[in-house]
């Protein structure tokens, strides 16, 4: 028997697991009371989990090149490598980056780049990802070094018929702090034969996933929603999150995923087969708000940090899903490529005063954090 949208969200906003059947009944709501109940629910499990301060984080993206083996369907990033608008960063070049960030107080590099064949020393790819790593903590130790996906993972493992425990043991002992939860898509592989053939498949993300966390090294998680995913391939994406995170807790690891991000579609300058099949160039702000708080409360006590994307839906959509579940605002970012190559309208660069603005603009204070979700500042409310 259905159980009533009430009972779902008590349980849910006390913090107990709801099953997938309940997520999905949450997300199929289409009145505009049974929708405000859950964004209340979903704004009160936040407010138990993370309290009422926002935070946000001082860094830069480097993406290092866009030549990429890959031809992933939403993707209008990639390049081949004699393309017009292809590029390749040396090591001088991304050093000069991440030395410019921290003048300006990053605490971070995010680092993810292209699958390029070509990215070798001496023939191998793990060499060439250690010296990336190396050109930046030998001149910049204490910068939190958050770099490769699990796709850039199995493409290392791949190109050099190795282990993904050696290669990520590797480069955590060549400095890498943690690793993006990106390439996730969503972790369907129906949806992903269709929208990024050439990618891992769901159960090789989630290998590698577990084994950064067995290694010691932390990680995040996100959902490429609002394409051709349905509420139940959305929830069995967040189901998968869930017991991977259980997992970790289970084990009493310290490295874990840190917070969940929601990324939604934008399709403005994607290849047009995917583009024509969403018949949506821009992220629909309903649909996205509604399944943050959905996935605030599907994900419970498992993932207590859940982030927004102002880069996909600009700095007011951001700011109004603080209201809908999540409790941190972002990074500052300094240059963003990928969101904005596909026809992203939510810049590239975000001042942390900005940020902080947002905040107070809706009356919760504001406090910087690094990478792990530990407190710079003081919370200051304005």
């Amino acid at each position: 028997m259905t159980r009533p949208l009430e009972t779902i969200l008590d349980r849910a906003a006390n913090g107990e697991p709801i099953s997938p059947e309940d997520g999905v009944i949450l997300l199929q709501q289409t009145e505009p009371e049974a929708i405000a109940q859950i964004r209340h629910s979903a704004d009160r499990l936040r407010q138990r989990q993370a309290g009422e301060t926002v935070t946000y984080v001082i860094n830069r993206n480097i993406n290092f090149t866009n030549i990429c083996e890959q031809h992933c369907n939403f993707c209008a990033f990639r390049r081949d490598a004699d393309s017009e608008g292809a590029f390749w960063l040396d090591f001088e070049q991304i050093l000069e980056k991440a030395t410019d960030a921290t003048r300006r107080g990053a605490t971070e590099i995010c680092m993810q780049g292209g699958l390029n064949p070509q990215a070798k020393i001496d023939g191998k790819s793990l060499p060439y990802y250690v010296e990336l790593v190396r050109t930046i903590k030998t001149e910049l130790p204490t910068l939190h070094l958050h770099a490769f996906s699990p796709q850039e993972i199995e493409f290392i493992a791949r190109e050099d018929d190795i282990s993904y425990d050696c290669a990520i043991a590797v480069l955590r002992e060549a400095g890498v702090d943690s690793m993006p939860g990106t390439a996730a898509e969503v972790l369907d592989d129906l949806v992903r034969r269709v929208i990024c053939p050439e990618k891992l498949d769901s159960q090789t993300w989630l290998e590698i996933v577990e084994t950064a966390h067995r290694l010691g090294m932390p990680t995040t998680s996100t959902m490429l929603c609002g394409h051709i995913e349905t509420a139940s391939q959305q929830i069995a994406h967040l189901d998968r999150l869930r017991s991977l995170q259980q997992r970790a807790i289970a084990r009493l690891s310290a490295a874990r995923i840190s917070e969940f991000i929601l990324l939604p579609f934008v399709g403005a300058q994607a290849p047009s087969s995917l583009r024509r099949r969403v018949g949506r160039e821009q992220p629909s702000l309903s649909a996205t708000l509604l399944l943050t708080a959905v996935s605030r409360l599907f994900l419970g006590e498992a993932i207590a940090n859940h982030q927004p994307s102002w880069v996909k839906l600009g700095l007011d959509g951001a700011t109004e899903a603080l209201q809908w579940g999540c409790n941190d605002l972002g990074g500052t970012l300094m240059e963003e490529h990928i969101t904005t190559m596909a026809g992203a309208r939510g810049g590239t660069c975000m001042e942390p005063e900005r940020l902080q603005g947002a905040i107070a603009s809706i009356g919760r204070p504001f406090a910087q954090r690094d990478t792990l979700y530990r407190r710079l500042s003081e919370p200051v409310l304005c």
